[in-house]
């Protein structure tokens, strides 16, 4: 069972999923980064071998939030496709047949980098697409990690990932970061890699997430 961490974040709630995600309870609103649907189709258009599946994976955990905390919103944090080969058959279809499951909820699109790359989502997700930031109760949400005068700005893109060693082992793994005035969540999609943000999340409040739990963890 997926675990789930509620902190307090600029005076406010906001629980951390083991999914990699976020979720405003009071808004009732799901924020998620950097899904990147379709990569894989575009690694193997491009030539390059990858096994198929990513597309299935993250749409297994978003139907599982779903599930689970009975959003009425979600809020992509940008780059919800990958590239323009994300607009490949099999995977607009997956996408399709996760929106008609779910076509009560409302989805809102905050534009990143990929999805100028990608061009605009489908029709069929019926999307709501936005620019950065784009203000919602306290938050600023946006996919450029940045600072937003009068709210807490919540971002993606970068990907973070927090190296924890002890003297058996050491491990990355996908960290949520806050800072005083804004915070970056980790990526969402299942086929993206990490930066390692240990050196610039100094004196942050970091939480990992560690398989089904996330967990603070200290930084120095």
């Amino acid at each position: 069972m997926l675990e789930a961490l509620t902190v307090d974040i600029g005076r406010h709630a906001l629980l951390l999923s083991a999914a990699r995600a976020a979720l405003d309870p009071v808004l009732k609103t799901l924020f998620i980064a950097d899904a990147h649907f379709g990569k894989d189709a575009v690694f193997r258009a491009r030539g390059i071998p990858v096994p198929e599946g990513s597309t299935a994976e993250t749409l297994a955990r978003l139907d599982a939030l779903v599930s689970i905390h009975r959003p009425a919103s979600i809020v992509f944090l940008g780059d919800l496709l990958h590239a323009r080969e994300s607009h490949a058959v099999a995977t607009l279809n997956a996408l399709a047949e996760w929106r008609a499951r779910h076509a009560g909820l409302r989805l809102i699109l905050v534009v990143g980098n990929h999805d100028h790359h990608a061009g605009g989502p489908p029709d069929a997700l019926a999307l709501e697409v936005v620019e950065e930031p784009y203000r919602l109760g306290p938050w600023a949400l946006c996919h450029y990690p940045q600072r937003v005068a009068g709210a807490y700005a919540l971002a993606g893109h970068e990907h973070p990932v927090y190296r924890v060693t002890t003297r058996l082992y050491s491990a990355r793994l996908p960290c949520f970061r806050f800072g005083a005035d804004a915070g970056v969540l980790p990526a969402f999609g299942s086929f993206t890699g990490g930066f390692e943000v240990n050196e610039s999340a100094r004196g942050e409040r970091v939480f990992v997430v560690a398989g089904e739990r996330v967990m603070a963890v200290r930084t120095r």
